[in-house]
């Protein structure tokens, strides 16, 4: 994949608005326009044992609640997700250089929620959701997973597919995002949103 020129600009304080939420909306509504794939960030878990971890997933959503992906509930990720209860999610967008870090508490979204989204995908990924038995060994190249996602499919015939109880949301509530801006010379700008105990942001611009 190729991209155009980074198109730096500036990224002073008086850019920023006072809800990184509002911050972030902005900057990913200009990514989408430039970036293939603009949802597109790195989950970071880590697992019992302390060890890190890491993934692409796809955002779904975001708003004052948080940031939303959806996944397979009994999936490696998700498991390490419901144990330490905390995550970390990193947006790079390349064209922009810009990047945006995430770090907060993390817990599943409620049924609704989940049977909301499940509901408006296609039926081919709804199918899909039900056959893999994410991050577990196959014991062939591919035709077991075939075979299953076959199985589905006859199961639920013409009718509506719905959500597999172990297939739903998660929601990370943000304790810090941050904003970078790549600049020449390497002196990029930075600038940390932290929650204050009574649910406001401090800001604070940090050395790149």
């Amino acid at each position: 994949m190729s991209f155009s020129s980074p198109q730096r600009q500036p990224l002073s304080r008086t850019d920023l608005d006072p809800d990184p939420i509002a911050q972030f909306a902005g900057w990913f509504k200009t990514a989408g326009e430039v970036v293939p794939l603009p949802e597109a960030m790195t989950l970071a878990t880590v697992d019992g044992e302390g060890r890190p971890d890491a993934r692409m997933v796809l955002l779904k959503g975001f708003g004052p609640d948080g940031f939303r992906f959806f996944t397979n509930y009994e999936g490696v990720k998700a498991g390490q997700l419901d144990e330490s209860g905390e995550a970390a999610l990193v947006f790079f967008w390349p064209p922009l250089d810009r990047q945006v870090r995430v770090r907060g508490a993390v817990h599943r979204l409620d049924a609704a929620a989940s049977d909301e989204y499940f509901a408006s995908r296609d039926r081919a990924s709804q199918i899909g959701a039900w056959a893999s038995p994410q991050s577990r060994p196959l014991p062939d190249e591919r035709e077991s997973l075939e075979s299953l996602a076959a199985e589905a499919t006859e199961r639920f015939g013409d009718g509506d597919v719905p959500r597999p109880p172990h297939w739903g949301g998660f929601v990370i509530e943000p304790r810090s995002i941050e904003f970078w801006q790549g600049r020449g010379a390497r002196l990029h700008d930075r600038f940390r949103y932290e929650r204050r105990p009574d649910g406001s942001w401090a800001v604070t611009r940090l050395a790149p």
